[in-house]
């Protein structure tokens, strides 16, 4: 027992000591509140991965819940991949909610805080506001408008409904306090006009609500048990309270149970951008080819370079939860990909960076079928793979000298060819500038692998991929460096996150790879033998097969502490 709880993240312990002070199991409910402004990122998957890990743990609902109160920014779009995205993510929501259902019941608290004097209609500008409300160290001033009447403010409240006023002319603010330390609870505007039609209601509403209005009392209309957010929003808390409390009083009979907010870490990540407002700035700016480039942070690019649920879920788990804001680095969310892909992806050959090789003394015309396995790892069967006299190896597998050092083919010396022969390298031929544009060897045909000779059990340092050149299919194959080339490219005051992109993001590649890969579907993965990781792009066809790069075999970048 003693162990268990401290395995508990801290959540978890509020969850358990509130069940110990007699809440009941069946009102534990939680959600996910996206706003559908923007694609979801991998920041997101910290508080998909805690509300609904949690749901799992206690056999409770977890509502997706969309908090759409912005009608200029939101779209229906991003409704849809939001939920294509947690879907993916092997989650299930209970309900699929919208805080825009609950429009109605939001103005009609919002009259009854009117009547109560707890709410004000403001006629000030948004600089007059601005002014107004002080700094950390100093009071706020009261509005001019603060005292109006509860019949005037009723009046002018139902007229901005009914659309009679212009944008930016009045706004409903709650009365609290302007000389609270807390800077949030110094009238916060409540309503403002917006005269934009919204992607659900339409043109029915022309004031919307703000969302730390929305956001608590779509909680409490849906009786969430506990509201966890990131710890941005926690000095925002002392409002979710004010909110929620005074509600509470009007609803209390319809909706007993208060939601409770807790905070946790977000999930900052090295070399990566978090903000949806920049992400967008890349895709309208045509950096990226859109919200699902596979050089994007966002749930949707990572699908497309060929990420698995698995690998997002195991690194959220690895992460774990925090009270305290941190960088991971980025190479633990390779890491776990690698170690996904590594057990279920199937083994396969192909170059990259094709030079000619010729085996001189392999009978010309001929060719056979090879066996091949598809992953050592796993029961995944074998596959046949054509073998031939000339063939594609990767250019940088050859040298005419080497040292010792280098195990792979340079004239005089044997390696082998993966699940073939071993050969020798003799002699190369060179174009007028002295480029190799075909390397020449001989094999041993006693040497073919798995064929139990003695000659086939002899030891060789090298083992190089290849392609036969007759039966090898094209490919176009999209290797991807970080989009950024600094650890934390909007954390510089001085300068835009812009500065830091990576010329050398995307390389497109032609390259060729074995005949089996010619049936490859969209979103199949395979091991390109000694290269790295590779998946089936969006964009391939029949005619043209494309591939993504991943991850590479090892970190490039950075160890991972084990």
């Amino acid at each position: 027992m003693s162990e268990e709880k401290k395995s508990l993240n801290f959540i978890e312990q509020i969850i358990e000591e509130d069940l110990g002070n007699g809440m009941k199991n069946e009102n534990l409910r939680f959600r996910f509140p996206p706003e559908p402004n923007g694609y979801l990122h991998i920041g997101h998957t910290k508080a998909i991965g805690i509300s609904f890990g949690l749901g799992e743990k206690y056999n409770a609902p977890v509502n997706l819940r969309f908090d759409d109160t912005n009608p200029a920014k939101e779209e229906q779009e991003y409704v849809d991949a939001i939920k294509k995205d947690v879907s993916w993510l092997g989650y299930q929501w209970a309900n699929e909610c919208y805080s825009s259902d609950y429009f109605q019941q939001l103005y009609d608290w919002a009259v009854q805080l009117i009547k109560d004097e707890k709410a004000y209609v403001d006629s000030q500008s948004s600089e007059a506001m601005a002014e107004q409300k002080g700094t950390p160290t100093e009071p706020g001033v009261a509005s001019p408008y603060r005292d109006r009447s509860v019949e005037e403010n009723l009046d002018l409240f139902t007229r901005m409904k009914d659309g009679e006023f212009d944008e930016g002319s009045h706004v409903l603010r709650a009365k609290i306090d302007m000389a609270s330390p807390n800077m949030l609870m110094r009238d916060p505007i409540m309503y403002r006009i917006l005269k934009k039609a919204h992607h659900r209601t339409g043109d029915d509403w022309v004031i919307y609500p703000m969302y730390d209005w929305t956001h608590g009392e779509s909680d409490y209309i849906e009786q969430i048990s506990h509201s966890l957010c990131s710890l941005e929003f926690k000095p925002h808390r002392d409002l979710y309270n004010w909110f929620r409390d005074n509600v509470f009083e009007y609803s209390k009979d319809e909706y007993p149970n208060a939601p409770k907010q807790r905070e946790f870490s977000r999930l900052n990540l090295s070399y990566t951008i978090m903000s949806k407002r920049k992400l967008l700035k890349l895709v309208e700016e045509g950096i990226v080819a859109g919200w699902d480039d596979p050089r994007m942070p966002t749930i949707s690019g990572l699908r497309r370079r060929g990420y698995t649920p698995a690998s997002i879920r195991n690194f959220i788990e690895t992460v774990g939860v925090s009270k305290r804001e941190n960088v991971i680095d980025v190479a633990l969310l390779e890491f776990k990909i690698r170690e996904d892909l590594n057990k279920t992806a199937n083994r396969v050959m192909g170059v990259l960076n094709p030079v000619k090789l010729v085996i001189t003394n392999y009978p010309e015309g001929e060719e056979e079928i090879l066996i091949a396995e598809n992953n050592p790892e796993m029961d995944a069967g074998t596959r046949e793979v054509p073998f031939s006299r000339e063939l594609y190896i990767e250019r940088e597998d050859f040298k005419e000298e080497a040292n010792r050092k280098y195990f792979r083919l340079t004239i005089g010396k044997e390696v082998r060819l993966k699940n073939a022969y071993i050969i020798k390298g003799e002699s190369c031929v060179k174009d007028a500038d002295g480029n190799i544009t075909e390397i020449h060897c001989t094999y041993d045909p006693l040497s073919k692998s798995g064929s139990g000779t003695e000659e086939s059990k002899r030891k060789v340092k090298g083992t190089l991929h290849w392609v036969s050149m007759k039966h090898a299919v094209k490919a176009e194959v999209r290797v991807y460096d970080r989009l950024f080339s600094d650890e934390a490219p909007d954390s510089h005051k001085d300068k835009d996150f812009m500065e830091f992109l990576n010329p050398n993001s995307l390389e497109k590649i032609e390259a060729f790879v074995e005949p089996s890969l010619a049936s490859a579907a969209i979103g199949d993965r395979f091991q390109f033998q000694r290269l790295g990781y590779f998946n089936v792009d969006d964009d391939s066809t029949k005619e043209k097969l494309v591939f993504n790069k991943t991850v590479g075999l090892r970190d490039t970048w950075a160890k991972v502490n084990k």
